[in-house]
């Protein structure tokens, strides 16, 4: 298990329009299965995703390897898609997301812009900026 990551003290200001982009273009990419990746920052913008190795990607779930995250204090959370369109954390959800940082990001199905919201660690919604 990741615990570094559970209780960075970061606070994230925004998240960069190119990533907002790719990752909507991910979820069509991968559709119907769900992709994961770990979100991270540089001062307090989520800008960059990383895809761990031995990722898997289902229809209802995703997976990846908690031994192949980046043992550095820039990794911030999470996203990942849901192809049902339902963006709202899963049980699931709720109990990976804090094994992975504390902002988490889901893209729901269709994959245009707006269908995107970000979460805390524990579920709830946050409000990101998104940066140009």
């Amino acid at each position: 298990q990741y615990s570094n990551a559970g209780t960075n003290t970061m606070i994230i200001r925004g998240i960069r329009q190119e990533l907002i982009a790719l990752l909507l273009e991910m979820g069509r990419e991968s559709h119907p299965n769900e992709f994961v990746g770990v979100l991270r920052e540089k001062d307090g913008i989520l800008n960059e995703i990383d895809l761990l190795p031995g990722t898997v990607g289902r229809e209802n779930s995703a997976s990846l390897f908690y031994d192949m995250m980046p043992l550095d204090t820039h990794v911030a959370g999470s996203a990942h898609s849901h192809p049902n369109g339902v963006i709202q954390p899963s049980l699931a959800d709720v109990n990976f997301f804090p094994r992975t940082g504390r902002y988490h990001i889901i893209i729901g199905y269709p994959y245009e812009e707006g269908n995107w919201k970000c979460f805390t660690a524990d579920g709830e919604p946050c409000d990101l900026d998104v940066i140009a």
